[in-house]
């Protein structure tokens, strides 16, 4: 073989292993920068998916935040605040250009009746008022809370309902008022709660105890403390059994009113006061009255 023919078998030689090798050099090339483009792919989208996360927490964190603000603003709207236009309010109840009529139930709560009047109350979607007695909000806790967060408005009838140590001095009658709070207020889980509205044991007009009843009303009204009767009866504390009697008793004084309160009673045997409710509230709603509790009057 002569030296022309080597010289071009090398070259074709050499040719070949550098095309070899560049081919090699290039899918080398392709596997690493495929690597990095996996690499930085895969980096973006953990990022993404970082970032999507903490998006996430922190809309959940908003939505918690959220949560936590209504829940307290609602905690806030069922504690009354005494202001001088609920004062004013309180002043003026039996005056109004609109028909409306405000329920109330002394006495209780009692195990028997008042969850029947709740049932029947959330049945119709009316709030009522309850003037409660300590001693029985000891009792029975579940039921007042059950009261409290079906929106109806707690209030003090004092703790003992014995008259002779109620009324003994006007301290015993503000001492009675806040042991009924306290006691409320231990039921419901709300410390802060005060409806600052006190119902006296056998009305606070008249009586044996007047004079006292006059002396307590000051100390109370010292305290921030309202106090409230009604101007309508069903007669179940006189005893009235049939719904027909109840619905007679209030055709002798609310044809004459705008603005109503009516007295009824949840103690244990008022049973036949549950049973009347419902054609009650159809009454008052047959003529035109909206019902209402003591949060439109103290705010």
């Amino acid at each position: 073989m002569d030296l022309i023919s080597i010289r071009r078998k090398y070259r074709n030689i050499r040719n070949t292993i550098i095309a070899i090798s560049l081919v090699i050099i290039a899918i080398i090339m392709i596997i690493i920068f495929r690597k990095i483009y996996q690499e930085i792919m895969f980096n973006n989208m953990y990022k993404s998916y970082e970032n999507l996360r903490e998006q996430a927490k922190l809309d959940e964190q908003a939505k918690l935040e959220q949560k936590r603000l209504e829940e307290e603003a609602a905690r806030k709207a069922k504690l009354p605040q005494l202001t001088e236009e609920g004062k004013n309010n309180l002043a003026n109840i039996y005056k109004s250009d609109k028909k409306r009529v405000f329920l109330t139930f002394d006495d209780g709560p009692s195990k028997t009746v008042t969850p029947l009047i709740l049932d029947v109350l959330k049945q119709e979607n009316v709030k009522a008022t309850f003037f409660l007695l300590g001693s029985r909000v000891e009792l029975y806790p579940d039921i007042v809370k059950r009261a409290y967060n079906e929106g109806h408005y707690l209030a003090s009838h004092g703790y003992s309902h014995i008259y002779s140590q109620i009324y003994a001095s006007p301290q015993n009658t503000l001492d009675e008022y806040n042991k009924c709070i306290d006691a409320i207020r231990n039921a419901i889980g709300e410390s802060e709660y005060d409806p600052h509205l006190f119902r006296f044991p056998g009305g606070y007009k008249g009586g044996k105890y007047a004079k006292q009843k006059e002396e307590s009303a000051i100390l109370l009204e010292q305290n921030g403390i309202l106090h409230v009767d009604w101007n309508a009866l069903t007669s179940d504390s006189a005893g009235a059994k049939t719904t027909a009697e109840f619905i007679a008793e209030l055709e002798k004084t609310v044809p004459k009113h705008n603005s109503v309160v009516v007295l009824m009673h949840d103690a244990g045997g008022k049973k036949a006061t549950a049973e009347a409710l419902p054609t009650i509230i159809n009454y008052f709603r047959e003529r035109g009255y909206e019902f209402e509790n003591f949060y439109s009057i103290i705010k």
